[in-house]
């Protein structure tokens, strides 16, 4: 019961905040953002989706004069807090009687009216409705078949090793030693598609990825292979002494980018990691299938990948730019772009938590 009480409060201010919104697309993302949370709540779901249907704005109409904020959409409600707290309330108790009674929305003093546009926008197949309910279609077939290229077998992985700060130099010298020559040997069916320091985000870090043509057969054949190297394995034996923890994650890459290969520099890297949530990789795909035509022409894309193994439902941006003055001008650049900023907004809310490394490359990498 007290979860229900601080949840109902909770909503209530969320309600009271669209109410006194004078931006239809503002008030829509009010309501978006609480379409997450209930997976964090342990009673009926079909109460909130019909609450989210009940508080969206149509219209609010004044007969005041416009607000400040320069919006000619929409008028300001001019209504004191009681006003608004009084309907906020309101609408929370009506949400119970069901949805035919919003057809012809909900009026206070004359000033402010709340409209469901009609019934009809429920209808399964409705854009509205999806602005609140994520219709998850039956599958026979994985995410990953869907998302992931077809015509090839590559497996990638990435390794994130954050070093003592003392060693650093010594780790750097360590890896163009060893990893180069794994690269190049014909035995071992893997690439070194990249390494790199980190400049600006996780200090002291290196990151190396690589390519495994074959998928899971042939990183099984590397890493048997590896333990047999003893030059490899006296590497991995001094390396433990530098680090000070390691992690790694088994990656697909998805359909729509470029495979990397090796450029030529100097160039500094991003690597931009989101993580989603569960459920939502398919719709993140469908969004960048269309945002990357938008960010291909400056040839700034370099790879994008979704994880298999590790931490899950983690996709990975690769960006390579020839500094932070170009990154900068060419991230404004694609807002002036159309359908950037749709892809932005309806993928925002997919994301539970997203982080930003500017790398640079080690002396043998690739990717120069």
């Amino acid at each position: 019961m007290k979860c229900r009480q601080l949840l109902i409060k909770r909503w209530k201010i969320k309600v009271m905040a669209v109410l006194n919104c004078c931006n239809f697309n503002h008030s829509i993302q009010i309501i978006r953002s609480l379409r997450y949370q209930i997976n964090h709540v342990a009673f009926n779901s079909f109460w909130y989706i019909k609450l989210r249907g009940y508080v969206i704005l149509s219209n609010v109409s004044s007969t005041g004069n416009d607000s400040d904020c320069g919006c000619s959409r929409v008028k300001q409600p001019q209504l004191s807090t009681a006003s608004r707290q009084k309907m906020a309330t309101r609408v929370l108790q009506r949400v119970g009687k069901g949805l035919k009674q919003t057809k012809n929305g909900l009026q206070t003093n004359g000033q402010v009216t709340v409209v469901v546009r009609s019934l009809s926008a429920f209808r399964e197949d409705s854009w509205f409705k999806s602005l609140f309910v994520r219709k998850v279609d039956p599958r026979k077939d994985a995410h990953s078949h869907l998302l992931a290229k077809k015509e090839d077998n590559n497996l990638y992985k990435i390794q994130f090793h954050n070093v003592k700060p003392e060693c650093l130099d010594s780790y750097n010298e360590l890896c163009e030693d060893i990893l180069p020559s794994i690269h190049a040997d014909p035995e071992y069916p893997c690439e070194l598609v990249g390494t790199w320091n980190t400049w600006y985000g996780e200090q002291d870090q290196a990151v190396h990825l690589w390519r495994y043509r074959g998928g899971y057969p042939a990183l099984t054949e590397v890493m048997n292979k590896l333990r047999q190297n003893k030059k490899f394995m006296d590497y991995r034996n001094e390396r433990g002494k530098m680090l000070l923890s390691r992690r790694n994650q088994l990656l697909l890459e998805f359909s729509f980018w470029n495979e990397p290969v090796p450029r030529p520099g100097p160039n500094i890297y991003e690597l931009r990691s989101y993580q989603l949530r569960p459920g939502t990789m398919i719709e993140w795909g469908n969004y960048w299938a269309r945002a990357i035509e938008i960010r291909q022409q400056n040839h700034e894309a370099v790879g994008g990948f979704f994880s298999q193994i590790g931490s899950l439902y983690t996709v990975h941006h690769l960006w390579a730019y020839k500094d932070l003055q170009s990154r900068e001008i060419t991230r404004n650049a694609a807002w002036q772009r159309d359908g950037w900023d749709e892809v932005v907004y309806y993928t925002v809310p997919l994301i539970q938590h997203m982080e930003s490394r500017i790398m640079i490359p080690m002396k043998n990498s690739p990717l120069k």
